[in-house]
């Protein structure tokens, strides 16, 4: 069977194409960021996750053999907030940090993360109503990044990295 130029026009006016605007970061974390706080979410990314390949030989041939799953990204997902006037958001994230490892003690929380401590992403439709939503578990941040200042700037927002580490990712089906 061929496809034509008019099969695609047809496919692409009924499914349309996921557009960039469309993923929300619903929860980070822990409960102290709030909607107004994830507001300010720039970009973040939908996991990766991958099917390990064992090669078997036999013959003289690589047989190729489905393995466990890798989380991969799973040690450092980035989110790129952009920075609010009184930094609130910066300063939870940086409490957050110090209660996994706090440097002027040496004590901390370094015990593996539990399941509830979750992100929850939601992929939306074109009205960003919610079309499914992903949950990954075991939440910690690993790194905040910097804030870059230049006192001859022309007023451009200012932004800034989190990488947090997760230890693996489940889809959820959207309940209506």
């Amino acid at each position: 069977m061929s496809q034509t130029i008019q099969d695609f026009y047809r496919v692409a006016q009924q499914r349309d194409f996921a557009r960039d605007f469309q993923l929300r970061v619903l929860q980070l974390g822990t409960q102290t960021f709030t909607e107004d706080d994830l507001i300010y979410i720039r970009t973040a990314q939908l996991p990766d996750r991958q099917i390990q390949n064992h090669a078997v030989p036999y013959m003289g041939l690589d047989f190729n053999v489905p393995g466990s799953v890798k989380y991969a990204g799973s040690d450092g997902w980035n989110v790129l907030f952009w920075a609010d006037s009184k930094y609130l958001i910066r300063e939870k994230l940086e409490s957050w940090q110090g209660t996994i490892f706090d440097d002027s003690t040496s004590t901390g929380d370094m015990t593996i993360p539990g399941t509830d401590r979750v992100i929850t992403l939601a992929l939306t439709d074109e009205q960003l109503n919610p079309i499914t939503q992903y949950q990954l578990f075991g939440v910690y941040i690993k790194n905040l990044g910097t804030i870059d200042f230049d006192i001859q700037g022309t007023g451009t927002p200012r932004e800034f990295t989190a990488q947090l580490a997760y230890q693996y990712w489940r889809p959820l089906p959207i309940t209506p």
